[in-house]
């Protein structure tokens, strides 16, 4: 008994420990979640800047006072490969900028709910405009490691983004998360977001990006609901976001 509240703890302390992504449109941690063959899936991205971080890149668009977000459409391919597509955007000052697209392709293990351990890697390929990023083409690798532990879940994204033919340097990008169900379509726990920066050259802690968030999952009227408050750890963080994650399956 001591052991199954004992090592939830544990890991919760490392999770904080962590240095905690360089997120715009979509701040998630994945959890090997896929959509069931042959159905479709639609989730909104939404997040929302109250601070300016100091290090902000004023030429291209960043989280303070600003919408980021994108649609996301997904297709189960199989129970354990699922394609999507994003849109990004962003909303400031009442003018709209679109973001290029996304294409994904997410690999998990077969029923990741029902496993102890699971396991999966999501691979990313965008276009974007140079207020979004200083590369045009970038490509992200998402492995995806998880523990289901009875009410407790686990879960570690250690990203890795790659910028291609511009200025935008590779990073380390981790991202955890730590849940405990209260109830059916209820959960609630802790999300972890960091920029480590380029391999090899690790910035200092505080010129780290690292933030962590309080977070809930739930269901309302049918859609699936991931609503979050983060805050920031470092001057090279942004101090204070909210976040959500509405979907539905068809």
């Amino acid at each position: 008994m001591r052991l199954k509240f004992a090592l939830p703890a544990v890991l919760l302390a490392l999770l904080l420990l962590a240095p905690p992504a360089r997120a715009v449109d979509e701040i998630q941690v994945y959890t090997g979640e896929v959509a069931a063959p042959n159905e479709w899936a639609l989730l909104q991205h939404l997040n929302y800047g109250f601070t300016r971080r100091k290090d902000a890149d004023r030429s291209t668009i960043n989280a303070f006072r600003t919408i980021n977000g994108t649609p996301e459409l997904a297709y189960g391919v199989t129970d354990w490969y699922e394609a999507g597509l994003y849109l990004p955007f962003a909303a400031r000052d009442d003018r709209f900028f679109p973001g290029g697209f996304k294409v994904r392709n997410l690999f998990v293990s077969p029923n990741a709910a029902e496993r102890t351990f699971f396991y999966g890697i999501n691979t990313e390929i965008s276009w974007a405009p140079q207020r979004f990023s200083r590369s045009r083409w970038n490509v992200e690798f998402r492995p995806i490691l998880g523990l289901n532990l009875g009410r407790w879940q686990i879960v570690s994204n250690p990203i890795v983004g790659l910028g291609l033919g511009g200025k935008q340097p590779d990073a380390f990008l981790p991202a955890n998360r730590i849940f405990y169900t209260v109830q059916q379509d209820l959960a609630v726990g802790i999300e972890t977001y960091s920029d480590l920066g380029s391999f090899g050259h690790f910035g200092k802690f505080n010129q780290q990006a690292h933030q962590v968030f309080a977070a809930a999952d739930f269901t309302l009227f049918g859609v699936d609901v991931n609503v979050g408050v983060g805050r920031g750890l470092t001057p090279a963080s942004d101090r204070w976001m909210v976040k959500t994650i509405l979907g539905v399956s068809f």
